[in-house]
């Protein structure tokens, strides 16, 4: 391919199963991360590693025009490891911000860069419970503000394509549950693959990438994502 990808989140449960997905891909891939000592680990899976805070919009803006990405993948979040509930409230706090502020952040950021394509990392559990199997036009509920500022963001932005991907609850290595909990699962390593052809598709729009046999169905993103 040749593509460069500039990856937000390229530490995170599923950055680290991706990265070596799209360098073996073909995909030139710059993966962020705030801790320095993350940048060798990202060397060893073949990307560049960039050390920037998407809070900071002005170094986060200068770092896009000097990668100038064909793609931006938005892996951030900002959850407690394994979903700690004595840590979830503050947790929770946290990555509205991060959906709302930082997701302005990164997208400004793409768009300013000549960035063409955005895909970005959202949840298949806030619908609006009804008949299933839920598809992708099913309401949100009426909580989900910050999902529903990521997605707009995303998809309604000028000048660039947005694909968003609701994913499952993530279990397997470095997500901090080792099995499927709930109705509404996923694999880590099926969110990167996921992850994967959507920036190989071009495929734009909302898609539920969960585990089958859940309320939810996956059947437009088999269908398309393939």
């Amino acid at each position: 391919m040749g593509e460069t990808i500039f990856l937000a989140g390229a530490t995170g449960a599923i950055g680290t199963r991706l990265v070596p997905m799209l360098v073996e891909a073909g995909f030139t891939v710059y993966g962020t991360t705030r801790k320095p000592e993350r940048e060798n680990s990202l060397r060893q899976a073949g990307a560049t590693p960039v050390i920037v805070d998407v809070f900071n919009s002005q170094a986060l803006a200068e770092t896009l025009r000097q990668t100038r990405p064909r793609i931006v993948i938005h892996q951030l979040t900002d959850l407690p490891f394994g979903l700690d509930p004595a840590q979830m409230e503050a947790g929770r706090i946290r990555n509205a911000h991060l959906r709302e502020v930082g997701t302005k952040n990164l997208v400004d950021a793409a768009v300013a860069a000549g960035a063409e394509r955005m895909i970005s990392q959202s949840i298949a559990w806030a619908y609006q419970p009804g008949a299933t199997p839920i598809s992708e036009e099913t309401p949100l509920q009426d909580s989900a503000t910050a999902i529903r500022t990521l997605e707009a963001l995303t998809l309604q932005t000028p000048k660039i394509a947005g694909t968003v991907l609701r994913y499952g609850l993530l279990y397997g290595p470095g997500t901090g549950l080792d099995a499927p909990t709930g109705p509404i699962t996923l694999h880590v390593d099926e969110a990167a693959r996921a992850t994967l052809l959507a920036a190989e598709t071009a495929a734009a729009g909302i898609f539920n990438i969960v585990d089958d046999g859940g309320p939810i169905s996956n059947a437009k993103a088999k269908s398309v994502l393939a």
